[in-house]
């Protein structure tokens, strides 16, 4: 049986004050069943690192370049975000595909970045709220999980998948957990495959995962957690959240 993972993605949200009020918070509800991690922006990594050390919440980044080092200003790359003991590193995020332009080849070669620096990728897929309406969900999501698979082979079974239906971040609106159940079962299938560890992979879901929506959709037999954006703001809410996935 897969052990559920919540992960929290701040996005560009906040300040060291309110990060440290919101790890305390988080330090305070916990341990639960689920595994636990954060993702923060790139300047805190240092703060989060030190308020969660000897803790069972884990952390990670929200992107990092798919090359080693060089003249690429304003990048991270996967060996300094492994410095600041980061488990995890967000790729594709549909943010990233949307307003910088991140291709699905780049989100695998982000993906194989990580990898290679023993940080664990999660790699997001998602369609746009047109995509679906034109019935072109599948596939858009099993292109995108494509790319990562060809590029990384047998490595593939390293990486967590989450999917994210873009028409439901941000937007009020939250696909049914049979609606998030069918994609997850999608990329399960592609999954098994590609690897013969595709029982043992998980499959986050990152659509407007709230505590009034989080045991239905952790209920569902293929959403192996969540990717969380606002609702990781809110000590209480994530909380929630990691309760619900235990």
């Amino acid at each position: 049986m897969r052990r559920k993972l919540v992960v929290g993605n701040w996005k560009m949200n906040g300040s060291r004050a309110a990060n440290a009020e919101l790890l305390a918070g988080l330090n305070a509800a916990g341990p639960w069943d689920a595994a636990v991690a954060v993702c923060s922006p790139f300047p805190y990594l240092g703060d989060v690192a030190l308020s969660l050390q000897g803790s069972r919440i884990q952390w990670g980044a929200q992107d990092c370049s798919a090359h080693e080092s060089g003249a690429f200003t304003g990048e991270v790359s996967a060996s300094m975000l492994a410095e600041f003991g980061c488990h995890f590193v967000i790729v594709g995020h549909s943010e990233r595909r949307a307003l910088h332009g991140e291709s699905d080849q780049l989100v695998a070669d982000k993906a194989k970045a990580a990898l290679a620096h023993k940080l664990t990728p999660i790699v997001c897929v998602g369609e746009t709220l047109a995509e679906r309406e034109a019935g072109e969900t599948d596939h858009v999501v099993k292109r995108q999980l494509s790319a990562v698979i060809h590029t990384l082979g047998h490595c593939i079974s390293q990486v967590v998948v989450a999917y994210e239906p873009v028409w439901a971040i941000g937007t009020g609106k939250t696909a049914s957990p049979e609606q998030a159940q069918a994609v997850h079962a999608l990329l399960r299938a592609q999954l098994h495959a590609a690897t013969t560890k595709s029982d043992e992979m998980l499959i986050l879901y990152g659509g407007s995962m709230k505590p009034d929506n989080a045991v239905q959709l952790l209920g569902q037999a293929d959403i192996d957690g969540g990717l969380i954006g606002g609702a990781s703001l809110k000590a209480a809410d994530f909380a929630a959240i990691c309760k619900a996935a235990g």
